[in-house]
């Protein structure tokens, strides 16, 4: 396997660093670039830098699914001051590669290359290859190399970094996986989130754990799963419903991720087979109804929460409450469990939605436009001749009561 080596900070990891090893393998030829973060730079002694573990965490999940690219923490582990002749006696001798493997510099390192550690033997044992970063022009270079001609993109993980100080736009700049993980644990001084992750009152997950702090990377690889689960036009309902489901939280002081999260997947075992959904629903010990044996497709809600549990590691009792019963609804419902409800009953691709439903989610409060969504629900399954289940018939003859 023919390899090259991308090293730095990575502090944080950017579009044009992947950009960069896209190039070289698509220009060079190589299999695989691996991406090797430093611990502490020689040129940069002293100088502050975000926990190694951050650093390494934002590059893997950078990089999902791109088998051309690969994360290796011999620099770290090593720690210390890095120096690149070690890296690269480390990387053959654990690689194998076929050939000298690539060593990747931008033009503003090449500058200094000849005051680097052992920088002649460097340049016998690697193939280096010289990009353009700073400069459009090819300045001399006196070691045997080659040339990449790439656009010059301008973009540094100092200017990402400056632009999170400065509260100004930046999540773009980087992969999303390394923004979820730059908003989830606050890196760089970001501001945190606008509203707990928590609710107060939360119960506790399954099992007696405590209860889930809900994080955006946790959320991004559940869409991302839930992407591939459903058809294009499901998804987009499942999307839509986690935004209004998110909307809907905010307007009502609740944890609006929750509430994306639930949304999200709150259909995510709609096409599986009747005999999965069986299976999946029977394991919450809640028992199958009559009228869910008759019409089976109604427990996709129940496999759905058993599938967050189960495959996802989702133990939130809130979230799991509102993907189960999305569907029939339930007297005991939460507010989490409301808000889902609502979302999927409304979002705005559902053409069969009365306008008048749309507008009382501007106006009232949560119970109020809870209610007004499961009298219009009911009366359109009714006037479609759809059996309504006895949990739905409870709910409503609650509803109706309390307003009496």
């Amino acid at each position: 396997m023919r390899i090259a080596i991308l090293g730095g900070s990575f502090n944080p990891v950017h579009l044009g660093h992947l950009f960069l090893a896209d190039g070289v393998i698509s220009a060079f030829g190589y299999d695989r670039v691996i991406l090797i973060p430093t611990f502490q730079s020689p040129f940069k002694p002293g100088a502050w830098v975000t926990p190694p573990e951050d650093r390494l965490d934002m590059l893997a999940a950078s990089i999902t699914a791109d088998p051309r690219l690969a994360v290796d923490d011999c620099e770290i582990r090593r720690k210390g001051v890095s120096y690149t002749i070690d890296t690269l006696g480390d990387i053959k001798k654990r690689y194998l590669p076929e050939g000298k493997p690539g060593l990747i510099l931008g033009d503003d390192l090449a500058r200094d290359f000849s005051k680097w550690k052992a920088a002649g033997e460097i340049a016998e044992q690697a193939d280096i290859i010289i990009a353009h970063r700073m400069n459009s022009e090819e300045l001399p270079f006196p070691y045997p190399h080659r040339r990449l001609k790439n656009e010059i993109m301008d973009l540094s993980s100092g200017l990402v970094r400056d632009r999170i100080r400065r509260g100004e736009n930046w999540r773009y700049l980087v992969p999303p996986g390394a923004r979820f993980l730059i908003e989830d644990r606050g890196l760089y001084g970001i501001s945190p989130p606008a509203f707990p992750q928590k609710p107060e009152g939360a119960l506790p997950g399954a099992g007696g754990l405590p209860p889930q702090t809900v994080s955006r990377e946790l959320v991004g690889g559940i869409e991302t799963a839930v992407r591939s689960m459903l058809s294009q036009g499901r998804f987009l309902h499942s999307r839509n419903t986690a935004l209004l489901a998110h909307d809907i939280c905010r307007r009502f002081h609740l944890d609006p991720l929750a509430g994306y999260l639930a949304g999200i997947a709150h259909d995510m075992a709609k096409p599986l087979p009747e005999d999965e959904l069986i299976r999946l629903a029977g394991r919450d010990g809640r028992g199958i109804s009559k009228m869910e044996y008759k019409k089976v497709s109604l427990l996709h809600a129940r496999a759905g929460a058993v599938l967050l549990q189960d495959r996802f590691g989702v133990h939130n009792e809130d979230i799991l409450e509102a993907v189960r019963l999305h569907t029939i609804g339930d007297m005991s419902m939460g507010p989490l469990a409301k808000a889902v409800f609502i979302a999927d009953k409304i979002e705005p691709s559902r053409e069969q939605v009365k306008d008048r439903l749309r507008e009382l989610a501007r106006y009232q409060g949560l119970d109020e436009l809870f209610a007004a969504v499961v009298d219009e629900t009911v009366a359109y399954l009714s006037s479609r001749n759809v059996d309504i289940s006895e949990s739905t018939r409870r709910l409503l003859a609650a509803i109706h009561k309390r307003r009496a």
